[in-house]
């Protein structure tokens, strides 16, 4: 669904995701009737016999069937190296402007990054910076690991979805300042996953269908033109399942990598803390896959931004990230593909240990720190929008010594 104030055509032709109990309730309907089927032409004499019956092309094979099963090898053999030949041109181009050598600092750095990205080395603006906040409610926000009162997290995250969708809070405010436009994808706004801490947070079908959506909705913004995606999430208890997820592929101990999250006390801390050693426990065993590690510990939303990074990634589609959820998904990318960090950027980094964490281990710096900003949502990668904009627009924009007429100093370095 996108806000109304920044509607994307490309984007609304596609199908909204399916709630699985429809899939199921589909599934059980074919079932029903084809049993009834198979009794009625029994009772009529008109079953075929059983070698025949073997034979006969009107059999199981015609049932409608499920989607075959994700093959993360296939997918990550598609995810590819940025352009090095681009990223020369770039490097080649900056040497020449007529600034101090170097005098772009860390801006030049993500000038070539760009141009490695998008496959050319001709630098040009960014002019389609899109955020996709994915939605979901999370079954551990029952025990108090939020600021949200147990029975109010499911309403306190539709009101955030529709304060998104209606152009508001920080999202809104800063995509609107950055010229960037905003969609929120609802993957199981009301539908809270398992309580991971002692359940699976959904089954692996609801899983891979929900990985899929991801993919579906990156090709969907490659699609229309997106020059720079932004994902993020936004559902109570997201912070305590991302610490459980940057827990269990970092190697760290829960109480380093459990935050405040919305803010909580000591109380709730100690609590969030708990349930992210419990979750940890039962991650373990499946970090060697990564659908399963979701299906445990993770949950449909998760697994909806995995399937958007990797296919982001797969789409040539440069990525700036958000906040700790974001980041625990890049992990999984990572695993999955691993030359998939060189596709990504790191926005603002939050106070969230977690979040540090994930950055490290997939050797990422923030573009901005120092400011202990909680709030994501999309708000953290909004908050480094700007240096990005600017490293392109700079490339585009700034003359060479050449075009400016300025004779080029002597002992001037090459970058």
């Amino acid at each position: 669904m996108d806000a109304p104030e920044n509607p994307t055509p490309e984007s609304a032709d596609l199908p909204e995701p399916r709630a699985a109990a429809a899939v199921e309730a589909e599934t059980e309907t074919v079932a029903v009737e084809s049993q009834a089927e198979a009794e009625i032409v029994a009772e009529a004499g008109e079953a075929a016999p059983d070698a025949e019956t073997s034979a006969d092309a009107g059999t199981d094979s015609d049932l409608p069937s499920g989607p075959e099963p994700l093959n993360l090898d296939q997918l990550a053999d598609q995810a590819e190296r940025p352009d090095e030949a681009a990223r020369d041109q770039m490097r080649a181009r900056l040497a020449e402007l007529a600034v101090p050598a170097a005098g772009l600092g860390r801006l030049e750095e993500l000038a070539v990054w760009l141009a490695g990205a998008r496959g050319s080395g001709a630098a040009k603006a960014i002019e389609r910076a899109r955020v996709v906040v994915f939605a979901g409610d999370h079954g551990v926000a029952a025990l108090g690991v939020s600021a949200t009162a147990p029975e109010q997290a499911q309403a306190v995250t539709a009101a955030r979805v529709k304060q998104i969708e209606d152009g508001g809070g920080a999202v809104g405010v800063l995509a609107r300042l950055h010229g960037a436009t905003v969609r929120v994808v609802d993957v199981a706004v009301g539908s809270p996953s398992g309580r991971v801490d002692k359940e699976d947070a959904a089954t692996r079908a609801q899983i891979e269908e929900a990985f899929r959506l991801g993919m579906s909705v990156a090709d969907a913004e490659a699609d229309s033109g997106a020059d720079v995606l932004i994902p993020a999430m936004v559902g109570v208890g997201g912070s305590t399942v991302a610490s459980v997820l940057s827990g269990v592929l970092t190697g760290k101990d829960a109480a380093a990598v459990t935050g405040r999250g919305s803010g909580v006390d000591d109380t709730a801390w100690m609590r969030k803390c708990a349930a992210v050693r419990d979750a940890m426990r039962r991650g373990r065993p499946v970090l060697g896959d990564q659908l399963e590690l979701l299906t445990k510990v993770g949950g449909r939303d998760f697994a909806a931004l995995t399937g958007f990074l990797l296919q982001a990634v797969i789409r040539r589609v440069p990525v700036l990230l958000d906040g700790v959820t974001t980041t625990a998904c890049a992990m999984l990318v990572q695993r999955i593909a691993y030359r998939s960090p060189q596709w990504l950027l790191a926005g603002a980094l939050s106070p969230e240990p977690a979040h540090k964490a994930a950055l490290d281990r997939l050797s990422l710096e923030p573009l901005v720190e120092g400011y202990e900003v909680r709030q994501a949502e999309g708000a953290l990668g909004l908050l480094a929008l700007p240096m990005v904009k600017a490293a392109a627009a700079l490339a585009a924009e700034l003359p060479t010594f050449a075009e400016a007429g300025i004779p080029e100093p002597v002992l001037r370095s090459r970058v």
